[in-house]
């Protein structure tokens, strides 16, 4: 983690959060989103794919995970104070980041318009996951196509500006949005997608985890919230790449 230079932005009056699939945004940057809600911001979430692939059951029905995951993240989204999710639904691990992609997301920004847009560290350092990458990717290439009217003028809607980008997992973050209070909302966002509690937590049981394994597991999060802090100084915390002057 590279120097922190800044801490907690002024409280956005609408926040974007786009995600790979569902949970990341919980996972990126829950606490935060937890925060800004209960200060009064609008909070959205995207997902870009459907999920289709996230399991471990070789006999799970596709379309019967897509939905379950759809359900799961509407219900992760309320724990964080509500707001509405839309879903692009591309196949889970075939996301790119093309033209089509990008204007769906610009799509959604300038619908939006929000202030705060929050995605993936699409430049991350030895990045495995493909939609990950590309994900990200889409959020800073939709951002400059959102802010300028020449492009896309086909969808008919005025062109938009953020006023700032916080990028999660940052392979050089710079900025941390502290997250004391709001550990907990976090956290049950996270349990919310009940679907990944073996591929995503590393419960043993798919249904109900162990009493012990669901402590490790809320240690490993808050854990990192509180390395994050310790880096800049602060409590708890979630880190982030912040990009202005957008």
């Amino acid at each position: 983690m590279s120097a922190i230079t800044s801490v907690d932005l002024a409280i956005p009056g609408v926040a974007l959060a786009v995600g790979a699939h569902p949970d990341d945004v919980e996972f990126g940057c829950g606490a935060t989103l937890a925060k800004w809600a209960a200060a009064g911001c609008r909070v959205h979430h995207l997902v870009c794919t459907d999920g289709s692939r996230g399991s471990w059951e070789p006999s799970m029905d596709r379309a019967e995970l897509v939905a379950r995951r759809h359900e799961e993240q509407r219900e992760a989204a309320l724990r964080l104070g509500g707001g509405p999710v839309s879903f692009l639904d591309w196949p889970d691990g075939e996301l790119e980041a093309g033209a089509r992609q990008r204007w769906q997301v610009v799509h959604e920004i300038r619908k939006v318009r929000p202030d705060v847009v929050l995605g993936h560290d699409p430049w991350r350092r030895y990045r495995l996951h493909p939609d990950h990458r590309n994900a990200g990717f889409l959020v800073t290439d939709a951002i400059v196509a959102a802010r300028d009217p020449l492009f896309f003028p086909e969808q008919q809607l005025p062109a938009h500006r953020p006023s700032s980008l916080l990028l999660w997992e940052a392979d050089e973050a710079n900025h941390l949005e502290t997250t004391q209070g709001f550990e907990e909302r976090k956290l049950a966002a996270i349990d919310a997608h009940r679907s990944q509690y073996r591929s995503t937590m590393g419960y043993s049981s798919p249904a109900e985890p162990a009493a012990e394994e669901r402590e490790a597991f809320r240690q490993r999060v808050l854990g990192r919230l509180v390395d994050n802090g310790a880096a800049g100084g602060q409590g708890p915390s979630e880190a982030f790449r912040l990009l202005e002057h957008l």
